[in-house]
């Protein structure tokens, strides 16, 4: 019986069930404002992180913006009219319509740089892997962790936070750059490291859309071989065009051979942050 209920008397038992009964409800209620404000605050996020690539995208050269099918040599020309989302382009599904899986558990040695096959990597210079549990953990690829060596500071997001495709993963500073690195997938950070994968994510999709719009397999020396053509253009100094340009391999901290440069400009360059 309910105090509104004709005959109703208050004793012991009254009071423990409904103190029992409205503490559930607070705790549904609960729950159900702090889904609806998660959720709304998610979609906010997500909206505001794909403005935002939007207007950096278009701010990237026409040379920047190049189609990873004109990387690869498959395209003579294209630039990519999805900002670099192939999960909806037409052209790419065609294009990989009948392509075998393009990667295996091996890996690439690119000018003395190791990149693994066995992941996926963003154009933005982080790497995928997929592991056994259905989460991911992600990275900076190689060639990002030599640019930065060792960062003079690293922010990562707090667990529960989602992470939205193009949008912010982290943040790293080294001398006067403060870096935007690039989020790989959309998903759930569970977990933080600071080894070798700096972000443990719980994907919003694990089926092969969810990974379209990364790079992989055979993608992966022809993609790094334009990414040090891009370095040679940003690091300007003389010294910097011979080292490379030679075949020579990118020491363990770029940063670090070059004091003078202007390293906000180079990184901005290298990790799609104009």
């Amino acid at each position: 019986m309910l105090p509104w209920n004709y005959g109703f008397e208050w004793n012991t038992g009254h009071v423990v069930f409904l103190g029992a009964f409205y503490t559930v409800l607070v705790i549904v209620a609960t729950t159900v404002v702090n889904a609806i404000w998660r959720s709304r605050r998610a979609l906010r996020q997500h909206t505001l992180d794909e403005l935002r690539w939007s207007s950096d995208f278009h701010e990237l050269s026409a040379a920047d913006r190049a189609c990873r099918h004109v990387i690869t040599g498959e395209l003579r020309s294209r630039e990519c009219p999805n900002a670099f989302d192939c999960r909806k382009c037409e052209t790419h599904a065609r294009l990989t319509a009948n392509q075998a899986p393009p990667f295996a558990a091996d890996e690439e040695e690119i000018f003395g740089m190791a990149f693994p096959l066995d992941r996926f990597y963003h154009r933005g210079h982080t790497w995928v892997r997929r592991e056994p549990d259905g989460t991911v953990t992600i990275g900076l690829d190689e060639l990002g962790r030599r640019l930065i060596g060792a960062p003079d500071a690293l922010q990562l997001p707090a667990p529960g936070t989602h992470l939205s495709v193009n949008g912010a993963a982290f943040r790293l500073k080294k001398r006067d750059a403060d870096v935007r690195v690039l989020s790989p997938l959309d998903g759930e950070v569970i977990e933080t490291g600071t080894g070798e994968w700096l972000l443990r994510l719980r994907p919003d999709r694990l089926d092969e859309q969810a990974f379209r719009h990364l790079l992989c397999g055979s993608e992966v020396r022809p993609w790094l071989m334009r990414e040090l053509e891009r370095l040679q253009l940003a690091l300007t100094a003389e010294a910097a065009m011979a080292s490379l340009a030679d075949g020579g391999v990118p020491v363990t901290d770029i940063a670090a051979g070059y004091p003078e440069m202007n390293w906000d400009a180079v990184c901005g360059e290298m990790f799609l942050e104009p």
